[in-house]
């Protein structure tokens, strides 16, 4: 049975291996370990073996997770829907943002920041593939959301967060991630200067690496397969 570090390694060799193939320098792209739903020892192995940056979905558990592991110095990345009750602990528990879609979200994270931090880094997450059922703004409407997003203090509008619908066609796979991608050259032509395209995960790293993910976002390639919760932890 292959430990946490092991699939850790592996998680870095297919990064390094993608940015090859796909002519990007080596260590362009961040890895982001999606450690929702496992306990605070399964991160700190992992931190361990040299990973840094961990995505949590859900607020309550990502807290107590910071929180216990506060003395490994570690960075927290905020990528589940967020809910305006639930802000003000995001705003003061992660440095990252990645599912801002709604002004109404972003305003009160900027609010809510304690001034002694430095800015929270944020993400927009953009809708690429249509889905009714999924979070995110419409391609369309991204660039309204970004140019107020860009405005408001304690923020930092880093770039732009998408989570296609899964699909076995490579070639539309590489097209909902080559939209975000021109989204953001839109919106850089427009003066935002962002530098972040959050996209990918375990299945589809190299597809987002081949389109110019920044930051790959990756779980169960680096923890395992995820038991069945009996119920869904509050966001």
């Amino acid at each position: 049975m292959t430990t946490i570090a092991e699939r850790l390694q592996a998680v870095c060799a297919r990064i390094e291996a993608a940015e090859a193939a796909s002519g990007r320098p080596c260590a362009g792209v961040r890895l982001l370990a999606v450690s929702k739903t496992w306990p605070a020892e399964a991160v700190r192995e992992a931190a361990l073996a040299g990973q840094q940056a961990f995505g949590e979905n859900y607020v309550q558990e990502g807290v107590d997770k910071a929180e216990a592991l506060r003395e490994l110095g570690l960075e927290w990345h905020f990528i589940g829907p967020l809910q305006s009750n639930k802000t003000r602990a995001v705003a003061n528990a992660f440095d990252w943002v990645h599912s801002i879609d709604r002004l109404r979200i972003a305003e009160r994270l900027s609010a809510q920041r304690d001034v002694h931090l430095p800015p929270l880094n944020v993400c927009i997450q953009v809708n690429v593939s249509g889905e009714a059922s999924k979070s995110g703004v419409a391609p369309d409407a991204v660039a309204a959301l970004a140019l107020d997003v860009a405005t408001l203090p304690q923020l930092r509008l880093r770039g732009l967060m998408c989570i296609p619908e899964p699909t076995e066609d490579l070639a539309l796979l590489r097209a909902r991630f080559a939209l975000l991608r021109s989204l953001r050259d839109e919106l850089n032509a427009r003066g935002l200067g962002l530098d972040t395209l959050s996209m990918g995960m375990s299945h589809d790293i190299e597809a987002a690496i081949a389109e110019g993910a920044t930051i790959v976002r990756v779980g169960t390639a680096i923890f395992g397969e995820r038991a069945k919760p009996t119920s869904i932890p509050s966001a």
